[in-house]
């Protein structure tokens, strides 16, 4: 009997944003302070270079030189409560625990952005943002460590982009995206509950083990073997990484009514990435007989190896609207739509190896996330903000949330301000609250570690995940 035991699962995860992220699924959400303000709603309005994320197209309504440098601390808190989460197979094992601050106590995003105006028609600019991140430590001991321990995922794009305004009532825009991902992942390998389910409903297998150290390495062998068996049993455990560029494009319309009132539209590409990488298993720990641990990673057939993950970021189409109401008040709007079903499935490679590939289930949904903002100009020298926004979470059940990605729809809730600090230089200051509705999980994997021809631990996840997040924005401004 071949056993295929002690696997390992690679996360949806390792390609996408943990609840360290704003914006649903992929999103990260925060790529400029000023639009923060306004919880986003802000895309029509193209104040400063930060237009070249959220419409190239605004870069028209820009005179002279701008710079825009500044960034976002992520402030997230986040508790889970375990509702009767199960391995595969029950036996002797390190007791679990309570998860306890497994977000980071913060996270910083940076974005700058510049633009110049060359004439009455061209604008060029280009931007460096984060459009997606995350980072989680539950440790070795939480009750879903067979789904995930840790993972750390860095993504940061840049996006140069040009503008043309055709006359005063039209302009357009087009950008490039170069974007550059890494990430890095850990999960518990179930060995305990492999070596209770051989033992259990196949003795035979367990006794051809241990024969065989009695064969090669002797007497003394085999008894400490059997001893360290019978005892305490630890996880092995798996570790991943991998990291790719990829490119896409953006592009806007943006549409002069007058001189207060303008709409737009913008779209941003999906992005196709090939993370390529290592995967490394660890089978040290499981025993405190290094000969014995040495055998178990023998018999795992699990060997160190590339790591493969294909995918495609899902595209946004936005609509928006700006309305300059008096010389004081500005109302703005904005909906966009994400295509996140393009992510039916994730399968996790192990090329050049045999090792079936791990199927994460996801079967996201497409989302909407809907935004209204205002701008209030209390002085020549400060202007207040604030905006609201829902957003939809792409996941569309308990049973295809997983932990990594504990995703839940969520209200913001927005206030900013921009202080001139002279008649070329400025500070924007943003702050915002991000309440999620609570996310149960139930997520069950489908392969085990004694299903041949796929990849996975069997272990069911289930929980509830309770977030809040909030985000500190600060920038500066300087034009010429």
């Amino acid at each position: 009997m071949k056993h295929k035991y002690l696997p390992l699962l690679i996360v949806a995860a390792f390609a996408g944003i943990s609840s360290t992220a704003q914006a649903s699924g992929y999103r990260f959400g925060s790529q400029s302070v000023s639009a923060q303000g306004t919880a986003d709603a802000s895309g029509a309005e193209a104040g400063d270079a930060s237009t070249i994320f959220y419409n190239p197209a605004g870069l028209s309504r820009l005179e002279g030189t701008q710079f825009v440098g500044g960034g976002t601390i992520v402030v997230p808190h986040s508790t889970y409560q375990d509702t009767g989460s199960q391995q595969f197979w029950q036996g002797k094992r390190t007791p679990f625990t309570a998860t306890k601050d497994y977000a980071p106590d913060a996270v910083v995003a940076p974005a700058l952005y510049a633009s110049k105006k060359i004439n009455d028609q061209w604008t060029v600019g280009a931007g460096l943002f984060v459009p997606y991140g995350a980072k989680l430590d539950y440790g070795n001991d939480w009750h879903g460590r067979y789904a995930i321990t840790n993972i750390k995922l860095e993504a940061i794009a840049l996006n140069p982009s040009v503008s043309f305004k055709l006359d005063q009532h039209h302009s357009f825009g087009f950008g490039v995206t170069a974007e550059y991902m890494k990430a890095e992942l850990g999960q518990g390998v179930d060995v305990p509950g492999t070596v209770a389910f051989l033992g259990e409903k196949a003795p035979a297998a367990s006794t051809a083990f241990l024969g065989n150290i009695l064969k090669t390495q002797g007497m003394a062998a085999f008894v400490s073997a059997r001893t360290a068996l019978q005892g305490q049993i630890n996880d092995g455990h798996a570790s991943m990484d991998g990291h790719d560029w990829g490119f896409g494009f953006n592009l806007g319309y943006l549409y002069q009514l007058n001189e207060g009132t303008r709409f737009g539209i913008a779209y941003r590409s999906s992005i196709s990435h090939q993370l390529k990488g290592s995967t490394i298993w660890d089978f040290s720990q499981v025993t405190s007989n290094p000969a014995v641990n040495a055998f178990i990673a023998k018999a795992s057939n699990k060997v160190n190896s590339k790591a493969l993950v294909e995918l495609r970021t899902p595209e946004t189409l936005s609509v928006n609207a700006f309305h300059q109401m008096d010389d004081r008040w500005a109302l703005m709007g904005d909906v966009t739509w994400t295509r996140t079903s393009r992510l039916e499935n994730l399968d996790i490679q192990f090329p050049p190896t045999a090792e079936g590939a791990e199927r994460i289930r996801q079967n996201w949904k497409d989302t909407y996330r809907v935004s209204l903002g205002t701008n209030y100009k209390y002085s020549e020298n400060l202007l207040l903000r604030a905006g609201i926004a829902h957003d939809q979470a792409p996941v569309r059940s308990a049973e295809l949330r997983h932990p990594a990605l504990p995703d839940s729809d969520r209200m913001q809730y927005s206030i900013g301000a921009n202080w001139k600090l002279n008649a070329n230089s400025s500070i924007d200051l943003a702050y915002s609250y991000i309440d999620f509705k609570d996310a149960a999980v139930n997520y069950t994997n489908d392969c085990s570690p004694v299903k041949t021809g796929c990849t996975g631990n069997g272990e069911t996840t289930k929980g509830l995940f309770k977030t809040r997040m909030q985000l500190i924005g600060l920038a500066y401004n300087y034009k010429f």
